[in-house]
């Protein structure tokens, strides 16, 4: 498997998330009720999975290694990518400082949960389609198979020290189970 193939799996996984979340903010505004333990499992999901897991991958090993190929980091693509990380971060920090107003009482703070995690959804299905389709083509195309074996080690040791085996497979079971509640 190339090391953009894991990337594009692991995109999966977060579109399938983004579409719980989009039925989890439809449910807030048809019912004005939350299932704060779901939302917690979410923002986990995305923080954990999402960000330090997969936009790690990204950051410290395949955008490294793009630049190393000659791939400028200002003002080409890895330049975007990174600056909607960090966008889709902020909309994350927004989501849960609503979750914590929420849970002090504040049922006002919903709609901040709900507009924090619809641009979120927005910005992040377009950038998957971005990465899919242009950046990680472009890695495919100029990465020798050394540097991708060398690249997928590094995915599966940051992986086993940042977040541990047994916790990304329990993500995969927490998407299930929530997909079940949500999209079924």
């Amino acid at each position: 498997m190339r090391p953009t193939e894991v990337l594009k799996k692991e995109h999966k996984a977060i579109e399938l998330m983004l579409k719980v979340l989009e039925k989890f903010c439809e449910k807030i505004e048809s019912e004005k009720e939350v299932n704060q333990e779901h939302l917690d499992q979410i923002l986990e999901f995305i923080k954990v999975f999402g960000n330090q897991c997969h936009h790690a991958k990204e950051e410290e090993l395949l955008f490294p290694a793009m630049e190393d190929m000659g791939m400028p980091r200002e003002g080409g693509p890895i330049g975007v990518m990174l600056t909607e990380h960090d966008m889709g971060r902020n909309y994350v920090k927004g989501m849960s400082a609503a979750t914590q107003k929420y849970k002090a009482g504040d049922k006002d703070a919903l709609s901040d949960i709900t507009e924090n995690a619809r641009n979120y959804i927005t910005l992040l299905r377009q950038h998957i389609d971005k990465e899919d389709t242009i950046l990680y083509q472009m890695a495919d195309t100029h990465l020798s198979a050394e540097k991708e074996e060398e690249l997928l080690e590094g995915f599966e040791k940051l992986e086993r020290d940042r977040i541990g085996i047994d916790k990304h497979e329990g993500f995969h079971r927490l998407l299930q189970h929530l997909e079940e509640v949500y999209l079924k």
